[in-house]
């Protein structure tokens, strides 16, 4: 009998080894597919709280999501604009699966918060345009009119459309140069257009959203002459545009008005800003306009990078040195391992020469004055 009650524990435990393995290789081969309905080449990070960052579709986008729905900074490519607002619907979803609706009567003794009826998830409400580059603002039309915008009094009786679609915020900067068709552009449709724009140093919106404060910060001439950093009080999150970038030499649009003297400043803005939490690591969280998640470390020592070519290029410039001639004596030579690149979209011949003409190179010195003694 003794051999048989043996017999049997070897026959269930290995049923059960057998089934635990198939189960562990299951979801092991689950977390190896594509979320669905999540498109290949895009991923949610969660950042903090109700931040994530959405990869993938151009320009990094930083997404508030919750309760009181969906604020969206920046909207990346138009081609990818459908791919985003399926991501954002997902992640909606899965808010309403992990968290209960408020219960009714009982509070939370309610049976209808029992029997798991969810309210649906409220729409896209804000998107937040750091600046105007198509990676940035190009599903700008798409979005908006995915979402939408909530009004009441006197806004929702004299504006009859003023609930259709998501508000768009960004500095004034932005919405002059999608309406003004410079250098033969097409303007951008009215729909892609920021609806509330702001000219003053900072703008907050009016009240929490998603529990928090949400301030918009303009810096002046760096990547741009409209750039916006997005501060999430509350997470302690930073959404920088490309004011900051990971991947990288600074990109510096000086016919949009950039200059690598504004980029060091707002480098220097978002660690006035930022708050660490040991010796210089973790705490606040800065979102770049590309690469990887950053704190005020990774900001510290791309800011030294940016100020210490800054400094050599106009150094070079006070010697009245040709753009052929400070290219040729390389000043980002000791950080192009990192930086640098010889072809893409913007490569380091292209920072320099952005660096050197912000900095007045190329310009004709001014005459001087004569230099004779008086009698």
């Amino acid at each position: 009998m003794s051999r048989c009650f043996w017999l049997l524990v070897t026959v269930a435990a290995a049923f059960f080894i057998t089934a635990s393995s198939a189960r562990i290789a299951a979801q092991q081969g689950a977390r190896q597919q594509p979320a669905p309905g999540l498109a290949e080449g895009l991923q949610f990070l969660p950042v903090r709280g109700n931040i994530y960052v959405l990869q993938g579709a151009g320009a990094n986008i930083t997404v508030s999501i919750g309760r009181d729905g969906v604020l969206m900074v920046d909207s990346g490519l138009a081609s990818m604009g459908d791919q985003v607002l399926a991501a954002i619907r997902r992640l909606q979803a899965q808010l309403d699966l992990r968290e209960k609706p408020v219960g009714f009567g009982a509070e939370t003794r309610s049976t209808v918060a029992d029997r798991h009826i969810e309210s649906p998830a409220k729409p896209i409400r804000y998107i937040i345009n750091t600046h105007v580059h198509p990676d940035h603002v190009g599903a700008n039309e798409l979005l908006r009119r995915s979402g939408a915008t909530f009004t009441g009094g006197n806004v929702a009786g004299n504006i009859a459309d003023a609930s259709e679609g998501a508000a768009i915020l960004a500095h004034e900067a932005v919405l002059q140069r999608m309406t003004s068709g410079a250098e033969g552009a097409t303007p951008a449709p009215a729909d892609a257009q920021p609806t509330d724009t702001y000219y003053t140093d900072t703008m907050k919106l009016s009240h929490f959203f998603n529990g928090e404060g949400v301030q918009l910060i303009h810096q002046p001439s760096a990547h741009t002459d409209g750039d916006t950093l997005v501060w999430f009080r509350g997470s302690d999150v930073i959404a920088a545009g490309d004011l900051y970038s990971t991947t990288t030499y600074p990109i510096v649009d000086t016919k949009l008005g950039g200059s690598i003297n504004g980029v060091v400043n707002g480098l220097n803005r978002i660690l006035r800003l930022s708050i660490a939490e040991f010796r210089t690591e973790g705490g606040t969280l800065v979102v770049p306009g590309h690469g990887r998640l950053s704190d005020s470390a990774d900001v510290a020592y791309y800011r030294d990078m940016v100020t210490i070519i800054r400094d050599r290029v106009q150094t070079m410039v006070a010697k009245g040195m040709t753009l052929e001639q400070v290219k040729a004596a390389k000043p980002t030579l000791d950080y192009d391992p990192r930086y640098g690149a010889t072809s893409g979209p913007w490569t380091t011949d292209q920072f320099v020469e952005a660096a050197y003409v912000s900095l007045g190179g190329g310009k004709a010195a001014a005459p001087r004055a004569s230099q004779g003694r008086s009698k």
